[in-house]
């Protein structure tokens, strides 16, 4: 039974430099995801060529556009790369400098050349779900996407707000302080 082991984290991308290779609709999107999510992250492109629209994406955010080819010294003080370009050559360049210098690399559309993948995101306030198809299905993964964002409710940031401040009040060691919470919200959840 084939099972997902990849591993969930959420990263702060404001303190990561990312950079992304390719500067056509493929590179639009992965931009566009990733400023949907973190608008204040640390972006820096390559590419021969810019669509119009990453310009100006580029020009409403922090992110510094770069004319030309790839050269693995655009890899230096890099934390994540993503590469888009359409000459899988190039993007298997990027793979391999990337792995000699355990940078964490997403080679777009190819599974093989990822370290991770761009799952589906629904962001409400502070909460924030990601959804993963372990690379097989983005389009599985973008329904469900649509799915919760119809499913959670609007104001669950509310809910998250108050129960922060709720915690606070909490007397007790970090056990009880769960111990209490797990009992509090038992009831967000109805099992059926």
């Amino acid at each position: 039974m084939d099972r997902n082991e990849l591993y969930p984290v959420f990263l702060k991308v404001n303190n990561l430099n990312v950079l992304i290779v390719g500067g056509g609709n493929v590179a639009e999107e992965k931009l566009t995801f990733l400023l949907k999510s973190s608008p204040n992250a640390k972006v820096k492109m390559i590419s021969p060529m810019y669509r119009d629209a990453t310009k100006e994406l580029a020009k409403n955010h922090q992110v510094k556009l770069y004319k030309g080819k790839y050269k693995k010294r655009f890899l230096k003080k890099k934390h994540i790369v993503i590469a888009t370009t359409d000459k899988p050559s190039v993007n298997e360049k990027v793979y391999a400098d990337c792995r000699k210098r355990s940078i964490l690399v997403n080679v777009a559309d190819n599974p093989p050349f990822c370290d991770f993948y761009m799952g589906g995101i629904v962001t409400k306030g502070n909460v924030k779900v990601a959804i993963s198809t372990n690379g097989k299905s983005p389009t599985t993964a973008k329904r469900l996407r649509q799915f919760f964002e119809d499913v959670i409710p609007e104001n669950i940031d509310d809910l998250v707000k108050n129960l922060n401040e709720y915690r606070k009040t909490i007397k007790g060691d970090f056990e009880e302080k769960v111990e209490t919470l797990n009992e509090f919200t038992k009831g967000l959840v109805n099992k059926k």
